[in-house]
């Protein structure tokens, strides 16, 4: 069974229809699903460019590598395990706070 089962229309003119497409195309969701969102108390984000994911995968890659020297570290028993774990958890944040800040919707207040 459809979670979603009561239909509304609404009708609007040519400039809103403009405007709800482009809004959805810049977030990168359907129409349907912005005007959700948005009922729901959140303004999506628009959709970063890609400088943004190359951005992200280049910090993955990173993280990848500050992963493999800490477990390296560890298994050597030359190196400070705690200060690598505190470092990959800010890490870990860090990247959190990119995609909050470009890819999460942003409650209405």
């Amino acid at each position: 069974m459809r979670a979603r089962n009561i239909k509304k229309q609404i009708w609007i003119n040519k400039e809103e229809d403009y405007i709800l497409k482009d809004k959805a195309a810049r977030v990168g969701l359907c129409e349907a699903e912005l005007i959700r969102n948005l009922i729901l108390g959140f303004e999506p984000k628009e959709k970063p460019d890609n400088r943004f994911y190359e951005v992200m995968r280049e910090l993955r890659a990173i993280g990848n590598n500050i992963n493999q020297i800490a477990r390296r570290a560890n298994t050597l028993n030359n190196i400070d395990c705690e200060l690598y774990k505190t470092e990959a958890i800010k890490w870990n944040n860090f990247m959190l706070d990119i995609k909050k800040e470009f890819l999460l919707p942003k409650e209405i207040k």
